[in-house]
Order: structure tokens, then C-alpha cells, then sequence
């Protein structure tokens, strides 16, 4: 019998820690990394991974799977780009606990937030569960490609405890607060590895009602990280749009100090927040200086759309003639959409306003003609473009208008061109400032949004992006592997307690990806429609990964699914029973 079920040979192996690379082998026995180094002896397979990278699986701590876990084994995305590994739950939008009069009201909430078709929920999910522990039980049963954790997502425990009673505005009573703390304590017991809330306004239902964290006060959300510290662990995740008034990194920091659990919020580049990143930055490390533990998630380039006629959002959205063909099929708009007497109709209207919520009105005025800060993406598009690049400039090279430019463009490859608009962390015209950001020990990679906003961005490949541009190609400077691989691996594991993964050595999880930097690219996004009930998605697959390892079983060879499912259920924080290295 061979001595181990797998042994991959020769790789330069980037093991997690931050410490250098090295040339070696790593063993794999019942699901564990048995050895590092120098492996004798068999095995019932071995891959030879001469000249490849060989690294810790992916772990990916801000993702939206919370319905396509429940009906989805690939999980994909994220499971393309060597992520073995997702919490998701984030943003405080989830689907347990969930009374039965509510599932129509939680799918608004996930699709007006996270632009998840809500038909797609609608059919896919089975509603086998009311609370937060039989959701749990119901995600056990079903295995995966990768690993699942979750949090326990504020707004669906206020639409529990507050029912019709939850509008924005809402003040729950002391009785409520107390049921929310229960019911969040009750979750982290059963193995939520945290809670979750959004307090931006930027976050709204599919009516376009802000969602229920945004108007909470710091007396609730302290109570309710009381119950977690009442639990043992968990991590307290929040976006915010960080007002001064409303002290979030003072209680974040008092919270923190009190229970000695983590707080992690969004930390992103905005014009429109009142308070700057840098500012966000270091009112953060003055409370961890007087004791605290707050984490900033980063997330490695502008947060944004891409648009696209069939995508969610497109220029054009507003203007009465696209009004006229919207609810047409696309080869119906396709049709229209090449006429010349169409395009020249709709290009000589005005966008129709009337019906935006003034709130985001600024931003609706960016999508439909900033032609300044939206960028053609070419087949090797960087996600770093230049204000050269813009459509405002390539439009007057061209002698066009922006209008004229961006029409055309979206109706090129027979029309499923994509514009792209970074809204968040491109206020400077370039990815500089996340330089330092990603050598701070107080910061962590994330916000790749996986299996959210799929009409309009497609993040789930930060971890392909990280390597190919921040590590590789960047011109304006670039950050070592060790360090990036350690942010993605690591770094992200330890933050929620996940102490048994994201490195190679003997007892860890046989979590792997073999890489061939040479060959690593992203490939060219494509909408599919392929979520339950026909729903879209952006999707966006990458050259490179020669194979991702799951509890010692390949699920992914050249980027393609295995049918192997070795993943399943995380169930609270995870210990690494470290085995001496064999004989």
C-alpha cells in the first residue's frame, strides 16, 4: 500500500508564513499535509510540479454564497481562482433566521443589496430551515468543492425579532435587543463564525428601502457582539459609511476590548464618505493601540460596475428608448440596438431622473455620462487604466462623443462589450495607496464580493488578480509573493479562527494550489445565464491554476471541476492537530 494518497513534487513551494520560497515536496495522507520538504516513499498519485508554484488553498472571508450554497457543489467563481475556502454571510444580508412569511422579503433584501436575481433564490433555495441552526444543518448536507462558514447576518435576525414592524428608522425595544442577542448567540454556538451588519446607505432592498443596520444604534450592536462574547468567538464584519457622528471605530474598539473578539469592517477608498481611508486607518490603530482588535478589510482594486447591455446597469439605463425594448428578448434588442435610426434617437434624448432616489443621484450621474472615470476593457485590460484610457479621451481621439463612443463599444463582439467604472478605491486614478496597505498587519485582503453583484462585477477573481498584477505585472510596484500569499492564505484563516488551513506544513489541511505563474491571466468576462430559473451572472475564469487541492482530492485540473466535492461545513473556529513530519 502506498504510504501516502498523494505527493506533489519539485514545486517552488510558498508555504503561507511570509517566509521565503523553497524548492520541495509536499505529502498528503487522509485529507492532511503529512509532509514538507523532502518526501521518500509513494503515493497512489503524484503530480510533478517542477517549475510551478505550490501554495496554501485560498481563503476568501467576504463572499454572498448564502442561497447558491445550498443548491451549487462547483461554487463557482471563486472555486475557478483557487479558492478552497469562503465565509460568507457578510454586509448583513443572509437567509437564516428566516420565519416563513419572510422569504420573500430576505430574497429583496439579498437582490436589492447584492444584485442576486431574485428569481435565481426563488427556485434554488429549498427553505428547509427556519432558524439560524437548522440553515447551519441544512449547509451540511450538501458537499462542495470548497469550505463554507458563515455569519449570522443582522438583517435577517431584525426581520425575525422586529416582523412588520422593520422599517428603516425602526427602534427595537430592550425585549427585542435581548431576542436579537439570543438568537446571535444561539448561531455562534451552533458554529456561525460571526455576525455581520451594513450601516451605508449605499446598501438597499429591491425597493430601495436602506436595510436594517443602517439606522441601529451602537447600544444594539454592542449587545448583540455581547452575545458572541458570551459564546466564546466570532468575528463582528460591518460596512459602513463611516459618519464622525456616529463613533463606529469608538465602540467598535470598546466592544473589542470587552469581549476580546475581532472587529472588521470595509475599508475603502470614497469621495463620498465622510471620513477618508487614511483618517478610517488611523482612528482604527489608535483604539488597537489602547487595546482593541479592529481589522480592516482591503479589498485590491476599485470597487465598481461593469456594464454592459445585458448586465445589470449600463449608461443608457434612463433614457426613454431604452425604456421601449428593456423587457424585450435580447435578440429583439440586439435588433434595435444596431439600427442607426435607433441609436441616434436614443443617443439625442435626456435621462429621465425623476424616479432616482436623491440619495445616490450623484451616482446615477457618474454611470450615465462620467465618461472620465469609465475605461473600454480591452482583452488585456488591467483594472489599473490610466485617465488616458478613459472613454473621455479615447472618445475625442476618435473625433465622437462619450455617448457616441460608449454605445458603440458596448455593442462591440456582437454586442457584449463591457465598460468598466470603478466607484470605490479609484478616487486617485490608480491602485497606489493599497501599496502600503498590504504590508500592514492590520489589514487583510478581502471584499471580492463572491457570488454577489453578478450583473455588474465579477471580484470572486481577486486571488488571480492579486498574483497576476500585484505580484507580477504591476508597473507602479509590485508586493512580494510570500507576502501576497500569506495575505490570502493566513492571514485571512487566522482572522476568523480557521488555525487548521492556509498553510503547508505537517497537520495542516491539505488545502493546495499548484500554479504556473508564466501562464496565469484572467480570462475576458462573460454574462451566462446559468442560475436557477435562467438568473444572469458575470463570470470571469482564469488561465493557470495546473490543479486546486481540497482535503487532499484535486478538484480543479487546468481549471476544470473534477466532479469531486471533499468540502463542506466550517462549524466554528478550527484547530490544527500538528502532526510531527513521518518518518
Amino acid at each position: 500500500m502506498p504510504a501516502f494518497d498523494l505527493i506533489i513534487r519539485g514545486g517552488t513551494v510558498v508555504d503561507g508564513t511570509g517566509e521565503s520560497r523553497f524548492t520541495g515536496d509536499i505529502a498528503v495522507k487522509d485529507g492532511l499535509i503529512a509532509q514538507v520538504g523532502q518526501v521518500g516513499g509513494d503515493a497512489a498519485e503524484e503530480i510533478d510540479a517542477s517549475g510551478l508554484l505550490v501554495t496554501p488553498g485560498f481563503v476568501d472571508i467576504h463572499t454572498h454564497y448564502d442561497g447558491q450554497a445550498t443548491w451549487d457543489q462547483e461554487m463557482a467563481p471563486s472555486s475557478w481562482h483557487g479558492v478552497t475556502t469562503v465565509v460568507m454571510g457578510n454586509c448583513g444580508v443572509g437567509f437564516a433566521p428566516a420565519k416563513p412569511d419572510k422569504h420573500e422579503w430576505l430574497i429583496g433584501l439579498m437582490e436589492g443589496v447584492e444584485d442576486i436575481p431574485g428569481t435565481a433564490l426563488a427556485e434554488g433555495m429549498s427553505w428547509d430551515w427556519e432558524t439560524f441552526p437548522e440553515y447551519l444543518d441544512a449547509l451540511e448536507k450538501l458537499p462542495r468543492t470548497v469550505d463554507v462558514g458563515t455569519h449570522v447576518p443582522h438583517g435577517s435576525v431584525r426581520a425575525y425579532v422586529l416582523g412588520e414592524r422593520e422599517r428603516p428608522g425602526a427602534v427595537p425595544t430592550e425585549e427585542d435587543i435581548r431576542q436579537m442577542s439570543a438568537i446571535v448567540e444561539e448561531g455562534v454556538r451552533a458554529g456561525a463564525l460571526g455576525f455581520s451588519t451594513s450601516r451605508t446607505v449605499l446598501h438597499r432592498d429591491v425597493d430601495g428601502e436602506v436595510v436594517p443596520g443602517t439606522t441601529a444604534t451602537k447600544e444594539e450592536l454592542i449587545e448583540i457582539g455581547r452575545a458572541m462574547g458570551r459564546a466564546g468567538h466570532g468575528v463582528f464584519e460591518m460596512a459602513s459609511d463611516m459618519m464622525r457622528d456616529w463613533d463606529e471605530f469608538g465602540w467598535m474598539g470598546a466592544l473589542s476590548r470587552e469581549t476580546g473578539l475581532p472587529c472588521t469592517y470595509a475599508a475603502l477608498q470614497s469621495i463620498a464618505k465622510e471620513m477618508p481611508l487614511d483618517e478610517q486607518i488611523s482612528s482604527m490603530r489608535a483604539e488597537n493601540d489602547n487595546g482593541a482588535n479592529i481589522v480592516a478589510q482591503i479589498a485590491l482594486r476599485g470597487n465598481g460596475i461593469v456594464m454592459a447591455w445585458r448586465g445589470t446597469v449600463h449608461p443608457f439605463r434612463l433614457k426613454p428608448s431604452w425604456k421601449e425594448i428593456e423587457e424585450l428578448p435580447w435578440e429583439e434588442q440586439k435588433a434595435k440596438l444596431f439600427d442607426p435610426d435607433f441609436k441616434a434617437r436614443m443617443l439625442a434624448e435626456q435621462h429621465d431622473f425623476s424616479e432616482v432616489n436623491q440619495d445616490i443621484i450623484g451616482l446615477i450621474m457618474v454611470v450615465c455620462g462620467g465618461w472620465n472615470m469609465q475605461f473600454e476593457m480591452d482583452p488585456d485590460f488591467n483594472y489599473e487604466p490610466t485617465a488616458a484610457e478613459s472613454i473621455l479621451e479615447r472618445a475625442k481621439a476618435a473625433g465622437v462623443s462619450g455617448d457616441e463612443y460608449a454605445y458603440d463599444l458596448l455593442c462591440s463582439d456582437d454586442g457584449k462589450g463591457f465598460i468598466y467604472l470603478p466607484i470605490l478605491n479609484y478616487a486617485d486614478g490608480n491602485l497606489d495607496f493599497l501599496h502600503d496597505l498590504q504590508q500592514a498587519d492590520d489589514t487583510v485582503n478581502s471584499l471580492s464580493d463572491g457570488g454577489a453583484h453578478c450583473g455588474t462585477i465579477c471580484d470572486a477573481a481577486s486571488p488571480t488578480f492579486m498574483l497576476q498584477h500585484w505580484v507580477r505585472d504591476r508597473s507602479r510596484g509590485t508586493i512580494s509573493l510570500e507576502n501576497a500569499i500569506k495575505r490570502q492564505c493566513s492571514d485571512t484563516a487566522r482572522l476568523y479562527g480557521l488555525e487548521d488551513r492556509g498553510v503547508l506544513a505537517p497537520g495542516y489541511l491539505a488545502d493546495i494550489n499548484i500554479i504556473d505563474m508564466e501562464r496565469l491571466k484572467l480570462g475576458k468576462p462573460w454574462l451566462a445565464f446559468d442560475l436557477p430559473a435562467g438568473g444572469k451572472r458575470l463570470l470571469q475564469k482564469a488561465e493557470g491554476y495546473v490543479a486546486t487541492i481540497k482535503n487532499g482530492t484535486v478538484t480543479f485540473r487546468e481549471g476544470e471541476w473534477t466532479g469531486e466535492t471533499p468540502g463542506g461545513l466550517i462549524r466554528g473556529p478550527q484547530r490544527a492537530e500538528l502532526a510531527e513530519a513521518a518518518e
